[in-house]
């Protein structure tokens, strides 16, 4: 039996390369934004009972993974096996992939589209900008909430010795932010797994 109501949700996930970087603790081991992101937002989906969830990967193009569904098991498995790769990954296109979940989206209920945007980076790719999206977003009345992933220090050794550098000095946290807020939404900033 499957529930009536509920959100419908989109989670639309950046696989680009920058998201091979390992800034992250897992337990005692370093690892990259993309295996926190899996393990967070895996456990985000499972207890997203219901609610239909849909799932876009993006990089240099944004694609539909999985429309919206009430099958959360598959969602967690689309979204444990993306690859980053399979897209071209040289590029971040934040636009399309907020496009693509308007297209989605819109004609579902007024009152339960919400888009959850997941990114370490910039736009510099894509058809449309990710202001234009976010203006898009706004007048279908879908909320955007979007997270910036990323540490802000990151020991850097080599033959040399150690320096510090910012490894999410790319991140675009005032569009984030200006896309959330005029939709209704947060921006939310993700330092460490706990911040996720």
């Amino acid at each position: 039996q499957l529930p009536s109501t509920g959100r419908d949700l989109m989670l639309s996930v950046d696989i680009s390369g920058s998201m091979e970087a390992q800034d992250r603790i897992i337990g005692n081991r370093q690892a990259s934004r993309i295996d926190v992101v899996k393990a967070v937002v895996g456990d985000f989906i499972e207890r997203r009972e219901g609610d239909r969830l849909g799932l876009i990967l993006f990089a240099a193009h944004a694609y539909i993974q999985a429309p919206l569904t009430f099958d959360r098991q598959t969602i967690g498995t689309l979204l444990e096996e993306a690859e980053i790769g399979i897209i071209e990954e040289s590029a971040t296109a934040i636009g399309d992939a907020i496009g693509l979940a308007i297209i989605h989206l819109r004609s579902r209920p007024e009152n339960s589209r919400v888009l959850v945007l997941l990114t370490d980076g910039v736009n510099n790719a894509g058809a449309i900008s990710p202001e234009q999206a976010g203006q898009l977003a706004r007048t279908e009345n879908i909320k955007v909430y979007t997270i910036g992933i990323g540490a802000d220090q990151l020991v850097r050794r080599s033959f040399f010795g150690s320096r510090i550098v910012n490894p999410s000095a790319e991140l675009d946290e005032a569009t984030l932010t200006q896309i959330a807020e005029s939709t209704g939404g947060r921006y939310f900033r993700a330092r460490d797994v706990n911040d996720l």
